[in-house]
């Protein structure tokens, strides 16, 4: 079964923890899913639909989010290093920290990643490393 497959098959709320999803083409997928220590790296989410998905310690760097909602959104202690978000609907999304313990793991890290034509209302963002807002 192809990571799309398994991903369009959960239901909602499911945890999905340590799957590696890097480089996989997930674009458009609609999915409503709690990700904890997942790797997307350089995976391709264009216009996918993750309203509500929870991230936490999960590794997006690279990936292509351009065009995705991720309304309400939850990111915490997660790697978007370089990530594509142009274009994205971050409304009501919540950046922030996992209590790891030893500062300044767990924080999550926007350095590098593209926010062009972003629609940020409402956004919360604490204890983000290369926030530009």
């Amino acid at each position: 079964m192809t990571a799309r497959n398994r991903l369009i098959a959960l239901r909602n709320h499911a945890t999905v923890t340590a799957e590696d999803f890097s480089g996989q083409d997930l674009t458009s997928i609609r999915t409503h899913t709690r990700f904890d220590r997942c790797t997307f790296a350089g995976a391709d989410l264009r216009q996918a639909t993750l309203d509500r998905c929870s991230f936490k310690m999960c590794d997006l760097s690279g990936a292509n989010l351009r065009g995705a909602s991720l309304r309400g959104v939850s990111l915490a202690g997660c790697d978007l290093r370089g990530a594509d978000l142009r274009d994205t609907d971050l409304t009501g999304a919540h950046l922030g920290r996992v209590n790891t313990g030893i500062p300044p793991h767990g924080l999550t890290d926007v350095t590098g990643a593209m926010f062009d034509e972003a629609v940020l209302r409402d956004v919360r963002a604490e204890d983000v490393v290369g926030w530009p807002f």
